[in-house]
Protein backbone atom coordinates (compact mmCIF):
# COMPACT_ATOMS: atom_id res chain seq x y z
CA UNK A 1 0.00 0.00 0.00
CA UNK A 2 2.70 2.47 0.21
CA UNK A 3 2.83 2.85 -3.30
CA UNK A 4 -0.58 5.26 -2.93
CA UNK A 5 2.21 7.30 -1.55
CA UNK A 6 5.22 6.80 -3.30
CA UNK A 7 5.91 6.49 -6.80
CA UNK A 8 8.79 6.84 -8.14
CA UNK A 9 9.58 10.32 -7.09
CA UNK A 10 6.04 11.21 -7.82
CA UNK A 11 5.30 13.28 -5.33
CA UNK A 12 1.21 13.07 -3.71
CA UNK A 13 -0.64 15.90 -2.99
CA UNK A 14 -3.72 15.15 -1.18
CA UNK A 15 -6.29 18.75 -0.57
CA UNK A 16 -7.51 19.04 2.90
CA UNK A 17 -11.51 18.66 2.56
CA UNK A 18 -13.16 20.67 6.04
CA UNK A 19 -16.72 19.78 6.91
CA UNK A 20 -18.19 22.05 9.07
CA UNK A 21 -19.94 20.20 12.21
CA UNK A 22 -21.95 17.24 11.76
CA UNK A 23 -24.71 15.83 12.80
CA UNK A 24 -24.25 14.31 16.75
CA UNK A 25 -22.08 17.34 17.39
CA UNK A 26 -22.77 20.35 19.73
CA UNK A 27 -22.03 23.24 16.51
CA UNK A 28 -24.27 21.44 13.86
CA UNK A 29 -26.30 23.50 12.38
CA UNK A 30 -29.69 21.75 11.67
CA UNK A 31 -30.54 21.06 8.04
CA UNK A 32 -27.08 21.78 6.91
CA UNK A 33 -25.96 18.15 6.13
CA UNK A 34 -27.07 18.60 2.69
CA UNK A 35 -24.94 21.79 1.85
CA UNK A 36 -21.95 19.80 3.77
CA UNK A 37 -21.87 17.09 1.45
CA UNK A 38 -22.72 19.43 -1.47
CA UNK A 39 -19.64 21.27 -0.77
CA UNK A 40 -17.73 18.27 -0.02
CA UNK A 41 -18.20 17.10 -3.72
CA UNK A 42 -17.77 20.43 -5.61
CA UNK A 43 -14.06 21.04 -3.36
CA UNK A 44 -13.06 16.99 -4.38
CA UNK A 45 -13.83 17.70 -7.90
CA UNK A 46 -12.43 20.86 -7.66
CA UNK A 47 -9.17 18.59 -6.63
CA UNK A 48 -9.17 16.08 -9.28
CA UNK A 49 -9.50 18.85 -11.80
CA UNK A 50 -6.76 20.75 -10.94
CA UNK A 51 -4.69 18.22 -10.65
CA UNK A 52 -4.15 16.74 -6.81
CA UNK A 53 -3.89 13.33 -6.66
CA UNK A 54 -6.64 12.90 -3.80
CA UNK A 55 -7.54 14.54 -1.06
CA UNK A 56 -9.00 14.10 2.66
CA UNK A 57 -12.43 14.46 4.14
CA UNK A 58 -11.94 15.71 8.14
CA UNK A 59 -14.24 16.89 10.41
CA UNK A 60 -14.10 20.28 11.89
CA UNK A 61 -16.70 19.71 14.74
CA UNK A 62 -14.49 22.38 16.98
CA UNK A 63 -15.13 19.74 20.17
CA UNK A 64 -14.00 16.52 20.27
CA UNK A 65 -13.97 13.66 22.95
CA UNK A 66 -10.66 12.43 23.03
CA UNK A 67 -11.56 8.99 23.06
CA UNK A 68 -11.66 6.68 19.86
CA UNK A 69 -14.93 7.28 19.23
CA UNK A 70 -17.46 8.50 16.95
CA UNK A 71 -21.54 9.94 18.00
CA UNK A 72 -23.74 6.73 15.40
CA UNK A 73 -25.39 10.40 13.66
CA UNK A 74 -21.95 11.61 12.78
CA UNK A 75 -20.86 8.73 11.75
CA UNK A 76 -23.75 7.79 9.44
CA UNK A 77 -23.17 10.91 8.06
CA UNK A 78 -19.82 11.19 7.37
CA UNK A 79 -20.48 7.57 5.23
CA UNK A 80 -22.82 9.41 3.39
CA UNK A 81 -20.42 12.31 2.23
CA UNK A 82 -17.46 10.02 2.16
CA UNK A 83 -19.46 8.10 -0.66
CA UNK A 84 -20.57 11.17 -2.74
CA UNK A 85 -17.40 12.13 -2.97
CA UNK A 86 -15.77 8.68 -3.85
CA UNK A 87 -18.22 8.34 -6.72
CA UNK A 88 -18.14 11.96 -7.75
CA UNK A 89 -14.40 11.50 -8.15
CA UNK A 90 -13.54 7.89 -9.30
CA UNK A 91 -11.49 6.68 -11.89
CA UNK A 92 -7.96 8.20 -12.61
CA UNK A 93 -6.48 7.16 -9.31
CA UNK A 94 -8.09 9.75 -7.45
CA UNK A 95 -7.94 8.84 -3.87
CA UNK A 96 -10.22 9.66 -1.05
CA UNK A 97 -8.94 9.54 2.49
CA UNK A 98 -11.07 10.03 5.88
CA UNK A 99 -10.53 11.28 9.01
CA UNK A 100 -12.83 11.61 12.11
CA UNK A 101 -11.11 13.95 14.48
CA UNK A 102 -9.79 13.86 17.00
CA UNK A 103 -9.02 10.39 17.26
CA UNK A 104 -11.90 7.95 15.83
CA UNK A 105 -9.16 5.72 14.04
CA UNK A 106 -12.09 2.72 14.16
CA UNK A 107 -14.70 4.52 13.29
CA UNK A 108 -12.31 6.46 10.21
CA UNK A 109 -11.53 2.78 9.01
CA UNK A 110 -15.43 1.81 9.38
CA UNK A 111 -16.55 4.63 6.93
CA UNK A 112 -13.58 4.16 5.07
CA UNK A 113 -13.92 0.46 3.99
CA UNK A 114 -17.94 0.86 3.40
CA UNK A 115 -17.45 3.54 1.08
CA UNK A 116 -14.49 2.44 -0.59
CA UNK A 117 -12.19 4.69 0.07
CA UNK A 118 -8.28 4.60 0.21
CA UNK A 119 -6.59 5.61 3.66
CA UNK A 120 -7.52 7.31 6.97
CA UNK A 121 -5.63 9.65 8.76
CA UNK A 122 -5.07 8.81 12.70
CA UNK A 123 -3.89 11.77 14.36
CA UNK A 124 -2.44 9.27 17.30
CA UNK A 125 -1.75 5.71 16.45
CA UNK A 126 0.69 5.48 18.77
CA UNK A 127 2.19 7.43 21.87
CA UNK A 128 -0.11 10.07 23.35
CA UNK A 129 -0.28 13.77 23.04
CA UNK A 130 -2.20 16.59 25.20
CA UNK A 131 -4.66 18.21 23.19
CA UNK A 132 -7.06 21.16 23.84
CA UNK A 133 -10.05 18.85 24.25
CA UNK A 134 -7.77 16.74 27.19
CA UNK A 135 -5.27 14.07 26.51
CA UNK A 136 -5.38 11.66 23.72
CA UNK A 137 -3.69 8.33 24.35
CA UNK A 138 -3.57 5.83 21.21
CA UNK A 139 -4.63 2.08 21.41
CA UNK A 140 -2.94 0.60 18.34
CA UNK A 141 -3.39 -2.92 19.65
CA UNK A 142 -7.40 -2.04 19.30
CA UNK A 143 -7.09 -0.03 15.89
CA UNK A 144 -5.60 -2.81 14.67
CA UNK A 145 -7.83 -5.77 15.79
CA UNK A 146 -10.84 -3.95 14.77
CA UNK A 147 -9.27 -3.33 10.96
CA UNK A 148 -8.73 -6.99 10.82
CA UNK A 149 -12.09 -7.69 11.72
CA UNK A 150 -13.90 -5.57 9.32
CA UNK A 151 -11.51 -7.05 6.77
CA UNK A 152 -10.00 -3.62 6.57
CA UNK A 153 -6.44 -4.16 5.67
CA UNK A 154 -6.75 -2.86 2.41
CA UNK A 155 -7.16 0.77 3.77
CA UNK A 156 -3.79 2.23 4.42
CA UNK A 157 -3.30 4.55 7.29
CA UNK A 158 -1.26 7.52 7.75
CA UNK A 159 0.11 8.23 10.49
CA UNK A 160 0.67 11.82 12.76
CA UNK A 161 4.30 11.43 14.26
CA UNK A 162 5.23 15.18 14.76
CA UNK A 163 2.79 17.41 13.77
CA UNK A 164 -0.23 19.78 14.97
CA UNK A 165 -2.10 17.42 15.76
CA UNK A 166 0.35 15.23 17.67
CA UNK A 167 3.51 15.41 19.94
CA UNK A 168 4.75 13.11 22.01
CA UNK A 169 3.66 13.81 25.62
CA UNK A 170 6.74 14.55 27.64
CA UNK A 171 8.53 15.53 24.21
CA UNK A 172 12.29 13.66 24.15
CA UNK A 173 11.13 10.75 22.02
CA UNK A 174 13.02 11.90 18.15
CA UNK A 175 10.33 12.23 15.13
CA UNK A 176 11.81 9.31 13.61
CA UNK A 177 11.82 6.98 17.03
CA UNK A 178 8.19 7.70 16.83
CA UNK A 179 8.30 6.74 12.74
CA UNK A 180 9.66 3.32 13.51
CA UNK A 181 6.91 3.31 16.15
CA UNK A 182 4.00 4.48 14.09
CA UNK A 183 5.17 1.61 11.35
CA UNK A 184 5.56 -1.51 13.62
CA UNK A 185 1.84 -0.38 15.00
CA UNK A 186 1.35 -0.70 11.03
CA UNK A 187 1.20 2.74 9.88
CA UNK A 188 1.44 3.03 5.65
CA UNK A 189 2.73 5.95 6.14
CA UNK A 190 3.34 9.23 8.33
CA UNK A 191 3.44 12.98 8.37
CA UNK A 192 5.05 15.89 9.97
CA UNK A 193 4.86 19.62 10.06
CA UNK A 194 5.99 22.40 11.53
CA UNK A 195 5.82 26.12 11.22
CA UNK A 196 9.58 26.56 10.90
CA UNK A 197 10.91 25.27 7.57
CA UNK A 198 14.00 23.79 9.41
CA UNK A 199 12.30 21.85 11.78
CA UNK A 200 10.35 20.75 9.13
CA UNK A 201 13.60 19.58 7.67
CA UNK A 202 14.95 17.63 10.26
CA UNK A 203 11.45 15.93 10.72
CA UNK A 204 11.54 14.50 7.56
CA UNK A 205 15.55 13.78 7.78
CA UNK A 206 14.84 12.12 11.61
CA UNK A 207 12.30 10.07 9.75
CA UNK A 208 14.32 9.10 6.89
CA UNK A 209 16.81 7.96 8.83
CA UNK A 210 15.02 5.48 10.99
CA UNK A 211 12.41 4.36 9.09
CA UNK A 212 13.45 5.18 5.10
CA UNK A 213 10.72 2.85 3.96
CA UNK A 214 7.93 4.74 5.45
CA UNK A 215 6.61 7.67 2.91
CA UNK A 216 6.75 11.11 4.41
CA UNK A 217 3.89 13.63 4.15
CA UNK A 218 3.94 16.94 5.09
CA UNK A 219 0.66 17.78 7.20
CA UNK A 220 0.10 21.22 7.06
CA UNK A 221 2.38 24.45 6.42
CA UNK A 222 2.98 24.70 2.98
CA UNK A 223 2.43 27.26 0.68
CA UNK A 224 2.60 28.21 -3.27
CA UNK A 225 5.76 30.18 -1.84
CA UNK A 226 7.58 27.25 -0.11
CA UNK A 227 6.32 24.33 -1.37
CA UNK A 228 9.09 23.63 -3.87
CA UNK A 229 11.60 24.00 -1.25
CA UNK A 230 9.75 21.93 1.75
CA UNK A 231 8.25 18.81 -1.24
CA UNK A 232 11.73 18.39 -2.61
CA UNK A 233 12.57 16.92 0.37
CA UNK A 234 9.06 14.89 1.23
CA UNK A 235 6.93 12.15 -0.71
CA UNK A 236 4.10 14.50 -0.68
CA UNK A 237 1.64 16.58 1.36
CA UNK A 238 -1.91 17.29 2.96
CA UNK A 239 -2.64 20.82 1.56
CA UNK A 240 -5.81 22.70 2.75
CA UNK A 241 -6.00 26.73 3.70
CA UNK A 242 -3.53 28.02 0.42
CA UNK A 243 -6.33 26.26 -1.91
CA UNK A 244 -9.29 27.30 -0.11
CA UNK A 245 -11.02 30.30 -2.12
CA UNK A 246 -11.77 32.38 0.87
CA UNK A 247 -9.49 30.86 3.53
CA UNK A 248 -9.21 28.13 6.15
CA UNK A 249 -12.46 26.38 5.90
CA UNK A 250 -13.60 27.58 2.11
CA UNK A 251 -14.18 25.87 -0.76
CA UNK A 252 -11.72 24.32 -2.99
CA UNK A 253 -10.51 27.05 -5.92
CA UNK A 254 -9.53 24.98 -9.21
CA UNK A 255 -6.82 27.88 -10.11
CA UNK A 256 -4.95 27.63 -7.14
CA UNK A 257 -5.02 23.87 -7.14
CA UNK A 258 -3.47 24.00 -10.49
CA UNK A 259 -0.94 26.61 -9.77
CA UNK A 260 0.23 24.44 -6.66
CA UNK A 261 0.50 21.07 -8.60
CA UNK A 262 2.64 22.97 -11.16
CA UNK A 263 4.61 23.87 -8.48
CA UNK A 264 5.23 20.50 -7.40
CA UNK A 265 5.14 18.54 -10.82
CA UNK A 266 8.01 20.76 -11.42
CA UNK A 267 10.27 18.99 -8.58
CA UNK A 268 9.70 15.44 -10.02
CA UNK A 269 11.65 16.87 -13.60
Amino acid sequence: MTELFHVDGHKTILGMVHLKPLPGTPFHCEGSLREILDDAVRSATALRDGGADGCLIQTVDRVYSVKDESDPARTAAMALIVRAVVEATHGNGFRVGVQLMRNAVRASLAVAKVTGADFVRAGSLVGATLTAQGLVQADPLDVMEYRRKINAQDVAIVADADSMHFSWLGGGRPTGRVVKDAQQAGATAVCVSHAEEQRMFDMVASARASAPAVPVLLAGNTTHENAARLLAVADGAFVGTCLERDGWGGLIDIDRVKAYVEIVRGLEQ
